[in-house]
């Protein structure tokens, strides 16, 4: 089994034309938190909040260069699309990283590999690992060669927009105010934790929403605020 897997790994390095120096990054990259805990090894959440910050950074550049004639509210509503969880799912996808992502038997039995966010998690921490097996410019090249056909297509207007973006739109066409998220709870056991968020405008807190990530439940609040804003 684990030949095989390796063999996997090895052909997925062939596709994606990156190869570790560090095998041990990549496979940290592919290990969701219940297989961590079955084991007794690292899962990929350390990872992930570093390549989000990564990716954030690269697809900054790109646009900052490619998108000379635009504004900083432009270029900040073609980043969210590129950078949120159908985008990044879209490429985990074609890429074969679903596949790799490694579950213990109850995640797997859960349909959990069914989940974007899952994919989303595991196409930053890839990012992240990349980024500290080789540097800025390998996890650069890593996210336009495999990443184009989404950013390419957020470029030409194919994209729909995510609820945060449309909500961050329309307050600051309206001149609504100041938006901000806060975290309220966390919840559940590590392997299946729920977060709770809530969408702040003006200092006034709006219903809360949960999600099983920060972002899904903060793009569930935007929704919930967004109806609210649209019924008035």
């Amino acid at each position: 089994m684990e030949d095989s897997y390796n063999a996997m790994l090895d052909r997925f390095c062939d596709e994606t034309g990156y190869h570790f120096k560090n095998r041990q990054l990549l496979i940290t990259a592919l290990t969701h938190t219940s297989r961590a805990l079955e084991e007794g090894s690292s899962s990929n959440e350390r990872l992930e909040f570093l390549g989000d910050a990564v990716l954030e950074l690269i697809v900054s550049d790109y646009l900052f260069e490619r998108e000379a004639l635009k504004d900083e509210g432009a270029l900040t509503k073609l980043r969210a699309l590129i950078v949120c969880t159908d985008s990044l799912d879209t490429t985990a996808r074609a890429i074969g990283l679903d596949a790799l992502i490694r579950l213990d038997r109850g995640a797997e039995l859960s349909g959990l590999r069914n989940n974007k966010t899952l994919t989303e998690d595991a196409m930053e921490s890839l990012i992240a690992a990349i980024y500290l097996d080789s540097g800025y410019e390998a996890a650069r090249d890593f996210v336009m060669r495999t990443h184009s056909p989404v950013i390419e297509k957020a470029l030409q207007g194919g994209l729909k927009k995510d609820y945060k973006t449309a909500l961050q739109e329309k307050v600051m066409k309206e001149k609504l105010g100041e938006l901000s998220y806060e975290l309220v709870e966390v919840s559940g056991p590590d392997h299946r934790r729920t977060f709770t968020s809530r969408a702040v405008l003006n200092g006034e807190a709006y219903p809360a929403a949960s999600g099983d990530t920060i972002k899904k439940s903060e793009q569930n609040a935007a929704r919930i605020l967004l109806e609210i804003l649209n019924s008035n």
